[in-house]
């Protein structure tokens, strides 16, 4: 019997403390759709511009790299166990930088995952480079695959050109990092933006899907999830990332809070009804808006 750490009570968010490697082999339960944020092995004791402030680029020992051969074990060994928990025709989206990128790309291929897309993010506000020995660092990647190469996937496709403003959406994306009223319930060193889930669980999936995150950090891909009507398993080996994605779910459960967001983002009946008015690329800065006007003590 495996042990939630937290399930909430509409049973559509649930959250394990364990690593991946221990708790997946037990599962006998396949998912419609990943997404992986590994670590990116970047925390070499350098340094970046946060704030304002120079500050490491440390996150911590799970973040730090142990050698290529170590990269490549970790990267081959996670993406087995998840592949054998997709369905048949499930998609998984995997983050990196150049740290780690490389490595996912070529053990997709080495498993028989069949690579659709690397989108590019393209950051909107990145931070600077002080160092100014070279460009600024201002992307991340994001690959698409899919399980089977001859299994079609799900690609809701005239939802992404509506949000395109009638136009096919192209693998650049430029959508702003991590705001500060989207860790109001604490900070994670690498959260994801809630823009950039949203658009890639509505790309992949339907109504009602299930949703695993095998390295879920604050849970953004829950949060998304569950906003769009899918469900949504978190697995993390640190429990005090977990609280904070325990709060940021409870803090949803609030129905004027939900509702309002809902209501905000157009995204109460997202998949009924034709988008005229908005791009997924403004979400973060409708939700600022509603923050700012509504929850200002949260900023």
């Amino acid at each position: 019997m495996i042990q939630s750490y937290f399930k909430s009570t509409d049973k559509k968010f649930a959250l394990l403390n364990n690593d991946v490697f221990s708790v997946l082999p037990k599962f006998d339960f396949e998912f419609d759709m990943v997404f992986a944020d590994p670590p990116y092995f970047l925390s070499n004791d350098g340094l970046t511009i946060k704030n304002g402030k120079i500050s490491s680029v440390n996150k911590g020992s799970w973040d730090k790299s142990q050698g290529l051969d170590e990269i490549n074990s970790f990267n081959r060994k996670w993406l087995n166990l998840v592949r054998e928990k997709m369905k048949p025709n499930a998609t998984i989206w995997i983050s990196g930088t150049s740290h780690n990128i490389f490595s996912i790309g070529q053990i997709l291929l080495e498993l028989d995952f069949k690579i659709l897309n690397i989108i590019t993010w393209e950051k909107t506000n990145p931070p600077p480079n002080f160092s100014c020995r070279y460009f600024t660092h201002s992307t991340e990647q994001v690959i698409w695959a899919r399980k089977e190469a001859k299994t079609p996937h799900y690609f809701n496709y005239e939802l992404m050109k509506r949000l395109n403003e009638g136009k096919q959406m192209k693998d650049v994306w430029r959508l702003p990092a991590i705001a500060k009223w989207e860790k109001s319930c604490g900070k994670h060193p690498t959260q994801k933006p809630l823009a950039l889930l949203t658009r890639i669980i509505l790309a992949s999936t339907q109504k009602g899907a299930w949703v695993l995150d095998p390295f879920t950090g604050s849970s953004t891909t829950g949060i998304a999830a569950n906003l769009l009507d899918r469900r949504f398993l978190g697995i993390d080996q640190e429990a005090s990332f977990l609280d904070i994605s325990r709060a940021r779910k409870q803090e949803i459960e609030d129905s004027l809070i939900k509702e309002r967001i809902m209501s905000k983002l157009n995204l109460s009946n997202f998949e009924d009804q034709i988008v005229s008015n908005i791009r997924l690329g403004k979400v973060t800065e409708l939700q600022l808006e509603y923050f700012a006007n509504d929850m200002p003590n949260i900023i």
